[in-house]
C-alpha cells in the first residue's frame, strides 16, 4: 500500500478555538485574582470563599456536568486546561475545583437518579453549594473495603454511624457523597453509597486538618452519629458502592494530573525568571549547563505529562475505557511536580527555601498528588492489572 492510498485520518496536537478560550479565560482570572495573594493565603491557612464564588460565576465549579443540571456542558479536557492554569499558581484552589467536580458532584452525575441530579446536582454544578466525598476512613486508605462506617435501614430511612477522614471541603460542603457498609459479610461487595447533608442531626465535623501543604484547601474529619437520610438518599444501586466510586477516581485521577501538570509548569516558569535574574561568578545562573538541563528535562517531562492527561481526558469525553491511562497520567504527573518542585528548589538555592519565593509551596503542595486519588503504589498496581489483562 502507497502513502497515497491510505485512509484519510485527523491527528492534531492543537488546541481547539473552545479550548484556547478557555485557556485564556482561565490564565487571565489565575494571574489577576489568583496569583495577588497565594502566599497569604498558604500562611494563613483560610479558605478562600470569594475566589470560590467567582469561579462559580465563571462556570468552573462544575465545567463538565449537563447544562440542564447546572454544568457548563464542556469536555474533560477543557477541565483539565482551565486546572492547569489555575494550579500554575494555587493548587490549593486547584484542588478545591477538582474534588468538588469530580468526585462529590461526579459520584452523583455518574450514579444519580434523575431526580437526585436535579436536587443535588444542579446546585454543586452551577456552585451554589460546595460538596464533599467521604471515602476513607482513620483506618482505611488504600483498602477501601476495610472502612467501619455502616448505613442500616429503619423503615423508611437510612441509620449512618462512622467516621471519615481527609475529607475535602469537610466543613465548606453542604452535599456529601458517603460510603458507607450496609452488608459488612461482603466486603467490598457490601458497600453502597449516600447523598447526606451537612445539616443533618448527628453530622459534625472536626478541626481543620493542619497539613504540609494544600493549605488554604479545607479539610477536616466528619463524623456520623446516627445520622438518618431517607431511603431515597441511597445513591446507585444497594452494595454497588464501591464498584461506582472506582469509576469517580478514575475521573478524579485526570483532575489531580492536571493540577501537577500546572506545578510543573509553575516551578519551570518561575526557575526561567530566576536563573535569568540571578548572577553568579559575573554571568547569570541559567548559562550555566547544570541548570540549563534541569529547565530542559522539567520542559520537556512537563509537556509528556500534559500529553497523558489530555489523553486520559479526552478518552473520558469519548466515552472509551481511559482506568489504565487515567492512572499512568496521575503517576508520571505527580511524581513529575514533586521532581520539579526540589529542583526549582535547588535553582532558587537558598532563596527557595524561604516563604519569600513560591516554589517551597510548590514542594509542599505537589507531596500530596502523589497520595490522593490513590497512591503512586496503588497506580502502578491499576495499570500492571491492565498490562496482564490485556
Amino acid at each position: 500500500m502507497s502513502i497515497d492510498t491510505l485512509p484519510e485520518r485527523s491527528l492534531s496536537f492543537e488546541l481547539s478555538e473552545e479550548h484556547e478560550l478557555i485557556q485564556q479565560s482561565a490564565r487571565e482570572f489565575a494571574d489577576r485574582h489568583v496569583a495577588p495573594g497565594v502566599i497569604e493565603r498558604d500562611m494563613s491557612c483560610e479558605f478562600p470563599k470569594d475566589l470560590v464564588n467567582q469561579l462559580a460565576e465563571m462556570g468552573l465549579m462544575g465545567m463538565y456536568h449537563p447544562e440542564e443540571y447546572g454544568g457548563g456542558g464542556t469536555d474533560v479536557v477543557s477541565f483539565a486546561i482551565a486546572l492547569e492554569e489555575i494550579a500554575r499558581w494555587d493548587a490549593s484552589l486547584a484542588l478545591t475545583i477538582a474534588s468538588h467536580t469530580s468526585l462529590c458532584s461526579g459520584h452523583i452525575a455518574h450514579a444519580g437518579s434523575d431526580e437526585q441530579k436535579r436536587k443535588y446536582l444542579t446546585p454543586l454544578a452551577s456552585g451554589e453549594v460546595l460538596g464533599g466525598w467521604g471515602l476513607t476512613e482513620p483506618g482505611s486508605g488504600s483498602d477501601a473495603s476495610e472502612m467501619k462506617t455502616t448505613a442500616e435501614k429503619k423503615g423508611n430511612k437510612w441509620i449512618l454511624n462512622g467516621s471519615k477522614i481527609f475529607i475535602t471541603q469537610g466543613s465548606v460542603g453542604s452535599t456529601h457523597v458517603i460510603l458507607a457498609k450496609t452488608d459488612p459479610g461482603q466486603g467490598a461487595k457490601g458497600i453502597s453509597a449516600f447523598i447526606v447533608e451537612s445539616d443533618r442531626k448527628g453530622f459534625s465535623f472536626g478541626p481543620k486538618l493542619k497539613k504540609l501543604g494544600m493549605n488554604s484547601s479545607d479539610t477536616t474529619e466528619l463524623y456520623l452519629e446516627d445520622v438518618e437520610i431517607p431511603k431515597e438518599n441511597l445513591l446507585g444501586k444497594l452494595n454497588h458502592g464501591f464498584i461506582d466510586t472506582m469509576q469517580v477516581l478514575d475521573g478524579g485521577r485526570i483532575g489531580i494530573g492536571a493540577i501537577a501538570v500546572g506545578i510543573t509548569r509553575g516551578c519551570l516558569e518561575e526557575s526561567l525568571k530566576y536563573s535569568a535574574e540571578r548572577a553568579q561568578f559575573g554571568k547569570p545562573i541559567g548559562q550555566n549547563q547544570a541548570i540549563q538541563w534541569k529547565l530542559a528535562d522539567m520542559a520537556t517531562r512537563n509537556d509528556a505529562a500534559r500529553l497523558m492527561v489530555q489523553r486520559a481526558a479526552w478518552l473520558k469525553d469519548q466515552g472509551k475505557p481511559f482506568t489504565k491511562e487515567a492512572s499512568m497520567a496521575k503517576l508520571f504527573a505527580s511524581e513529575l511536580a514533586t521532581q520539579a518542585a526540589l529542583d526549582a528548589i535547588q535553582i532558587h538555592g537558598g532563596y527557595g527555601y524561604t516563604k519569600e519565593y513560591h516554589v517551597e509551596r510548590f514542594l509542599r503542595d505537589a507531596k500530596l498528588l502523589e497520595i490522593g486519588e490513590g497512591t503512586s503504589e496503588v497506580q502502578r498496581m491499576i495499570i500492571s492489572r491492565h498490562l496482564q489483562n490485556s
